[in-house]
């Protein structure tokens, strides 16, 4: 017969635990191991050890955030389900400053009065890009929304077939744009689309011209597309924007660490285009947000957008977003200081050494493990087919699914990427100064 509730409430174990427990936490977790056991044959708690174990366990499970720490040693340094780009340290004590009290949030202290958030890092954003204006918003996609809102509302939209691609998630661009009240218009083909194409295509009812940046994928052959550069004048001839989503975020070349073909977001606003919608928390580096960069005339439409207040940001995304922006004034301090940076541009020489002294730390433990030249990914949809050289520690067990489920089981998750039936953690997603906690999780799970 299964113990009554009341009974395991009074273990001494369980006393103990309701010292620093919620009663309510602690009955539901006692009420679920009692439920667990019943009608079981075997694995039954046999004592009251065993019963306050399972119960101790229970409520851990129950206390455990939802949101979690984790390592990333994928590979892909920007993974969009692993939370894309860590934080800067500056960007976290820009929101530990702002969130541990009152702000300027919409308040202009230089006059006593009523302010705007927009106006926080716009004036940054336009000076790190050469913009005449700047918005911030919740995500990218939330841009391409306002953005088409505020210019195209019941007009046409033109935008080459080539470029109605899927995102992560399964969203896709069309179904976004339709959704911000402009009427899609599809031109050239899947392949090749030409300058006639978009002149064709333009009339009294042309609200904007649109052109997708293929970040997460390439086409190659024979192919043919029009640049943003001649997108830009065509758009001028029919008096109409043009509206640029390069998504990455991208501020500095990365091209002398060997990842190059990315635009930057000056890039795209040198080459004439009327509003350029980015992501804050991919190339960037920062919290998620929708960046929108472009002419004074167009941002200032989308300010006065009613959606503009459903998609607006926080205090602590505006505070995270303007610190990590400030440290793009010293570019060689950015590629140091901001994570994402620093991760890609690592030297394989150094990630390598790591992998050597991690392997070496678990083999003393009694887990075979070595290391493995690999090639890591950036991510986040960009550079798509960029392979950077880098190195992990190889774990060589009979069952490596079974061992990469006790690494997600660690108390702080690790997560890895199976291939050739070896567990790989691949160490260019993974801070240096972390190298020591991630061997103690690694050992503990598969000791």
């Amino acid at each position: 017969m299964l113990p009554a509730v009341t009974v395991l409430l009074d273990l001494p174990g369980i006393q103990q635990l309701l010292d620093v427990t919620p009663r309510a936490v602690v009955t539901d977790a006692i009420r679920a191991v009692v439920e667990d056991a019943r009608g079981v044959a075997h694995g039954v708690p046999a004592n009251d050890a065993e019963w306050t174990a399972a119960i101790i366990e229970a409520v851990t499970v129950r206390q455990q955030p939802s949101l979690r720490r984790l390592f990333n040693a994928t590979g892909v340094v920007l993974h969009t389900n692993l939370g894309r780009a860590p934080l800067a340290a500056a960007a976290l004590q820009a929101i530990q400053d702002v969130a541990s009290g009152f702000c300027n949030l919409e308040y202009d202290i230089a006059n006593g009065v009523r302010g705007s958030r927009h106006s926080h890092c716009s004036a940054l954003i336009a000076e790190l890009t050469g913009a005449e204006d700047a918005m911030v918003v919740n995500n990218c996609a939330a841009a391409l929304v306002l953005a088409l809102n505020s210019c195209a509302d019941g007009r046409e939209a033109i935008i080459s077939r080539g470029e109605l691609v899927e995102i992560g998630g399964s969203f896709r661009v069309p179904d976004i744009m339709a959704k911000s009240g402009a009427a899609l218009i599809e031109v050239g083909t899947t392949n090749r689309t030409h300058a006639d194409d978009y002149r064709r295509a333009l009339s009294p009812r042309t609200g904007a011209i649109v052109t997708v940046h293929r970040s997460n994928f390439t086409l190659e052959g024979f192919v043919a597309a029009v640049p943003p550069r001649d997108l830009a004048a065509i758009a001028a001839e029919g008096g109409v924007p043009l509206i640029h989503d390069f998504g990455s975020g991208l501020l500095l070349d990365l091209a002398p660490w060997g990842l190059s073909g990315e635009p930057t977001a000056s890039d795209a606003i040198r080459a004439g285009a009327s509003l350029v919608l980015m992501s804050g928390d991919k190339l960037l580096g920062g919290p998620q947000a929708g960046i929108v960069v472009g002419r004074a005339e167009w941002i200032g439409a989308m300010r006065r957008n009613p959606l503009a207040r459903a998609f607006r940001v926080d205090k602590l995304t505006l505070a995270a977003l303007e610190a990590t922006l400030a440290l793009y004034r010293d570019p060689a301090r950015a590629v140091v200081e901001i994570p994402a940076l620093a991760m890609l541009t690592a030297p394989v020489e150094a990630i390598a050494a790591r992998a050597e002294h991690l392997a070496a730390s678990l083999r003393a433990t009694g887990i075979a493990a070595s290391t493995r030249a690999v090639d890591a990914t950036v991510g986040g949809g960009a550079f798509p087919t960029a392979r950077i050289p880098s190195a992990a520690v190889a774990i060589e067990v009979t069952d490596v699914d079974t061992a990469a489920t006790r690494l997600r089981g660690a108390r702080v998750p690790v997560i890895g990427r199976i291939a050739d039936g070896v567990l790989l953690l691949d160490l260019r997603g993974v801070p240096s100064e972390l190298d020591a906690e991630l061997g103690a999780l690694v050992a503990g799970a598969l000791s």
